[in-house]
C-alpha cells in the first residue's frame, strides 16, 4: 500500500512539474511574440501622406455653394478624389479653397477639365475662373492644433533636395515666428514647383516674419526662384 502511495505521489510529481515547464516555455513564447511584434511595429515606417487636389475660387454665397459642393460627394468618388479640407480666407471669406484627397492625379486633371464640372460650379455660385493644383505630398502632420488659421504658400526652387535641406534646418526659426509645419509637397511631375502648409499661432509675429530679411536670405539660400506667392485661410470644414 505504500509502495502504491509512493508510485502516486512520484507520478503527481512528474506531472506537477511537466505542467510548470510547459507553462513556462508558453509563457517565453508569448514573450517573444508579443517582442516580435512590439519590433514590427517600431520599425514599420509612418504611412505616407496622401496626395491632394486643391482648388481655389470665390463664391456669391459660402452657404449655398457648400450644399452644391456636397451634392457631388459621389461623381468626385468617381473620379478618385475624396472631401479632405474646405477654408475660407482671411481677407475674404467668399474666397474658399477644398482640398480633396487623390487616387490618381490623370483622373483628377481629366475631372477638372470636364465641362460637366465647370456647369455645376457655374450653377452653384462660383464666380471666379478656379485655380487647380495637384500636389504630391512629401509629408504632412495629422495632430490637432487649436488653431485653425492656416497659410499656404507655393514658390518655385532650383533643386527640390537642396532647398528641402535649407527649409528642415530653419523649422526652430519658423516655429519661433508662429508657424508649425503641416503639410509639404509640390506639384505632380514637377518637383521644382513647392507648396507648403502651416498652422498659423501668431499673426503678427507670421506676418513680420514673412516680410522679414531672414526670411528672404534664406529663400535666396534654398535657390527660391521668383517671389513666393501666399494664401491665408481658415479651416471650417475637416472630412
Amino acid at each position: 500500500m505504500k509502495s502504491v502511495n509512493m508510485s502516486a505521489g512520484l507520478l503527481l510529481s512528474a506531472c506537477l512539474a511537466l505542467s510548470v515547464s510547459c507553462n513556462s516555455g508558453g509563457d517565453k513564447k508569448d514573450d517573444k511574440a508579443a517582442k516580435d511584434t512590439a519590433a514590427s511595429v517600431m520599425a514599420a515606417p509612418p504611412a505616407a501622406p496622401k496626395d491632394v487636389m486643391v482648388v481655389k475660387h470665390k463664391v456669391a454665397n459660402f452657404a449655398k455653394w457648400k450644399i452644391g459642393y456636397e451634392s457631388g460627394d459621389s461623381i468626385r468618388a468617381a473620379h478618385g478624389l475624396h472631401n479632405y479640407v474646405i477654408g475660407r480666407g482671411l481677407e475674404d471669406s467668399n474666397t474658399v479653397l477644398v482640398a480633396m484627397f487623390m487616387d490618381d492625379a490623370d483622373k483628377a486633371k481629366a475631372f477638372a477639365s470636364d465641362p460637366v464640372l465647370k456647369d455645376a460650379m457655374k450653377k452653384h455660385g462660383v464666380t471666379s475662373n478656379p485655380e487647380f493644383d495637384y500636389i504630391h505630398r512629401v509629408s504632412g502632420d495629422t495632430n490637432t492644433l487649436s488653431t485653425m488659421d492656416r497659410v499656404m504658400v507655393k514658390h518655385k526652387v532650383k533643386d527640390f533636395d537642396a532647398w528641402k535641406k535649407v527649409f528642415d534646418e530653419d523649422k526652430q526659426a519658423r516655429k519661433d515666428a508662429g508657424l508649425t509645419d503641416r503639410s509639404l509637397g509640390y506639384t505632380v511631375g514637377d518637383n521644382h514647383m513647392v507648396s507648403i502648409v502651416f498652422a498659423i499661432n501668431d499673426m503678427a509675429k507670421v506676418k513680420a516674419f514673412m516680410s522679414s530679411k531672414s526670411l528672404a536670405d534664406k529663400m535666396k539660400a534654398g535657390g527660391v526662384e521668383g517671389p513666393p506667392t501666399s494664401f491665408m485661410y481658415k479651416v471650417v470644414q475637416k472630412y
